[in-house]
């Protein structure tokens, strides 16, 4: 792995936030998870995954193993300090020293700092649990003045690429109506074409996050770069990153 193969985030964040996403390229991986596979949990080779992790932490000179998580499609903050093994979509960290990390691929990955670049986030923002409240959660954990905040989203699968039953349609209108505009007519009857980058700026909006970041990369469309499970069934996962300097 080399630093070719991360995505910076490109946001005006603090000097010492460091932040961004993994991309499939890089790695040992082989078959349907090639080649930077970061996911312990996908049936690939565990010591290809443990070389790849090794690999990701000496490319970006990591402080600490990152606080890989147990992901549920829930809406609990962890803290990062606390290290590895947490169930939990999200954490934080409130100084240097520890490494916040999600695992995607579709699912969008949402990294947050505070202003002073004191305080840092990443959250696991599938639509379960996006429509529960993730976003919302992790501001909260982050205990700042929201307006304080920023947020940048990482590559997940766009709104050409995920359609959806109407029960995830109805979930996000009875969180809050005004999601409706994140959903247009999907190409089967019956089906939704829905815009996570969207529904995520709606959720960081009301959560009182206004400057975000990011957002427009196509994990289905860009299989060279990055993983989908929606693209692909069988694959590895992207690694979102954020830690204090």
């Amino acid at each position: 792995m080399t630093r070719d193969d991360f995505l910076p985030a490109d946001w005006p964040a603090p000097a010492r936030v460091r932040a961004g996403t993994s991309l499939r390229s890089g790695g040992v991986s082989q078959g349907p998870w090639r080649s930077l596979n970061l996911g312990g949990h996908t049936n690939d080779d565990p010591a290809a995954v443990a070389e790849n992790r090794t690999r990701l932490r000496g490319c970006l000179e990591l402080p600490a193993e990152p606080a890989w998580l147990q992901q549920v499609h829930g809406i609990d903050v962890a803290d990062a300090a606390a290290g590895p093994g947490q169930t939990a979509d999200a954490a934080v960290a409130r100084g240097p020293g520890a490494v916040c990390v999600v695992l995607t691929a579709d699912c969008l990955p949402v990294l947050f700092c505070d202003r002073d670049g004191e305080r840092v986030a990443a959250a696991h923002a599938g639509w379960r649990g996006l429509a529960d409240g993730v976003l919302a959660a992790t501001v909260a954990a982050l205990d700042v003045d929201p307006a304080s905040l920023m947020a940048w989203l990482g590559p997940a699968i766009g709104p050409g690429a995920f359609e959806v039953g109407p029960e995830v349609r109805d979930a996000f209108l009875q969180r809050e109506p005004t999601h409706e505009l994140a959903f247009r007519p999907g190409a089967t009857a019956g089906k939704y074409l829905g815009d996570l980058y969207a529904l995520a700026r709606g959720e960081l909006a009301a959560a009182g996050v206004t400057a975000v970041f990011g957002g427009g990369l196509c994990t289905v469309s860009d299989p060279a770069r990055f993983y989908s499970y929606r693209r692909d069934g069988v694959t590895g996962r992207m690694a979102s990153v954020i830690w204090l300097e």
